[in-house]
């Protein structure tokens, strides 16, 4: 093998270690692939680690012990993911966003790659410490942001469904409460492949308003005797207070609308934006 310069090495290690977030990566794997010695890519990883933390990339973190190496994890700063929420707070609360029936069209800003990007790294950082298996969400509107959230914590994205497809094999399904006070029988249905008993599950939705949908999936979780480590949405009302499905944090909050404009207000929640 030719002899490989400390920038290019430091050029793969770093899109190598960035494309694998949350995994740990030991010290002799990159030897092995660089033909470096250990003391030339330890003093490559603080030169990273600096790099990363200095551009408000994500942190770099040591893991000690025999299968130790290093980590990385997409963390903003606290000042980065303000900023971030509050700019699309500020799209969303832009006039005509009220559609018939009082729903708020996110679409655009769910499917921007970007901007989902960005948004599941700021909730996946309130669960690292959790440790989930599993991110779960409800087809269809919350895809986006629980499939981002799911990879930068690394871990499988697992949909439930209205009702059970044939190339899924044998599910279990359940009804559950959607919306407030008001609200109707709906079906979920899971493959039972999807989840193992003893999994950690992180739920992921777009949107709770009385927390019906969610709280399904609590109960789904249950049925496959996994434990559910945190909650997680896009955006939550305001009201009602009180919601069917306790402890989920959100990322925005929808405080009110205005039905001749067509404008919400849209906030970012204390729960990130602190």
């Amino acid at each position: 093998m030719d002899r490989i310069k400390r920038n290019e090495r430091l050029g793969a290690m770093t899109r190598l270690i960035t494309e694998d977030p949350n995994r740990i990566h030991t010290l002799s794997e990159f030897c092995e692939l660089f033909g470096s010695a250990k003391s030339t890519i330890s003093e490559d990883i603080d030169l990273i680690a600096e790099s990363l933390e200095h551009f408000d990339l994500g942190r770099l973190e040591t893991v000690a012990g025999a299968a130790g190496g290093v980590r990385y994890r997409p963390m903003m700063s606290a000042e980065k993911a303000r900023r971030t929420l509050e700019d699309v707070a500020a799209k969303l609360s832009e006039p005509g966003r009220l559609l018939p029936g009082g729903f708020l069209y996110t679409s655009d800003v769910s499917s921007d790659p970007r901007v989902t990007e960005a948004l599941g790294e700021i909730l996946a950082s309130k669960f690292y410490d959790r440790q989930p298996d599993l991110v779960l969400t409800m087809e269809t509107k919350g895809i986006p942001l629980a499939l981002m959230t799911a990879r930068a914590l690394n871990v499988p994205l697992v949909i439930a469904r209205r009702d059970s497809k044939a190339y899924e094999g044998s599910a279990v399904k359940i009804n559950y409460i959607s919306g407030g006070d008001s609200g109707r029988i709906e079906t979920m249905a899971l493959s039972r492949r999807a989840v193992k008993p003893g999994q950690r599950a992180l739920i992921v939705d777009d949107f709770m308003k009385g927390g019906g949908t969610l709280q399904g999936m609590v109960e789904m979780m249950a049925e496959f005797q996994a434990e559910v480590v945190g909650i997680g949405v896009m955006i939550a009302t305001m009201t009602p207070e009180t919601k069917r499905c306790a402890g989920a944090k959100a990322l925005l909050m929808f405080r009110s609308a205005d039905r001749e404009s067509g404008a919400c207000e849209v906030v970012p929640s204390a729960d990130f934006s602190e």
